[in-house]
């Protein structure tokens, strides 16, 4: 079974992307010992995955699947896109940032809430990039609901009215943006 390195901390995604790519041996950051921190400073979302995938494979001298992925909101033009997790700063929490979120749009109805969730998920290996992207349309919710999920899942509703948030992790993992991508990635490293 092919070893690859996943450059992430974040359990939720890691257990995604594992529920998806059953036939790779994954590996994270930590189980093989490598503290890494990739500056995103790229502006979009398939910048930032190509460039945690490339300096973690340099690193680990692994292949490495990196993603990135954010919250696009129509009424704002795409944002806060690439910026999801670092809009408020990198210590801001995922339910500060949310209630920012909410509070901004407060006056909006309607139409004026849709939103996207788009993912960029990235395989590196020996200088070649195979790139595969995912989205899910939907909307803001008025208030967060639901315990599962992280980051934005409390307000991101689906058109069944239901935030990712209020899905079980097979559920999300069925019809999410990153399953979407993976499975393109999938396909993609199949026929490689």
């Amino acid at each position: 079974m092919k070893k690859i390195v996943v450059a992430t901390n974040n359990e939720g995604k890691l257990k995604e992307i594992k529920d998806i790519l059953k036939d790779y041996e994954l590996l994270t950051l930590k189980d093989i010992n490598c503290e890494i921190e990739v500056d995103e400073d790229q502006e979009t979302f398939e910048g930032n995955a190509k460039k945690k995938a490339k300096e973690t494979a340099k690193l680990t001298n692994m292949p490495c699947i990196a993603d990135d992925s954010g919250l696009c909101i129509n009424a704002f033009n795409g944002w806060p896109g690439v910026y999801t997790d670092r809009f408020l700063g990198e210590d801001a929490t995922p339910s500060q940032r949310n209630k920012t979120i909410l509070e901004k749009m407060k006056n909006l109805k309607g139409k004026e809430r849709n939103a996207k969730v788009v993912s960029v998920v990235v395989y590196y290996e020996n200088g070649e990039f195979i790139v595969a992207k995912g989205e899910i349309e939907g909307k803001i919710a008025k208030e967060p609901k639901g315990d599962h999920g992280f980051g934005f899942d409390p307000i991101f509703e689906l058109e069944n009215g239901k935030t990712y948030a209020e899905l079980s992790r097979e559920e999300k993992n069925s019809i999410s943006h990153r399953k979407r991508a993976l499975e393109n990635l999938r396909k993609q490293l199949t026929n490689k």
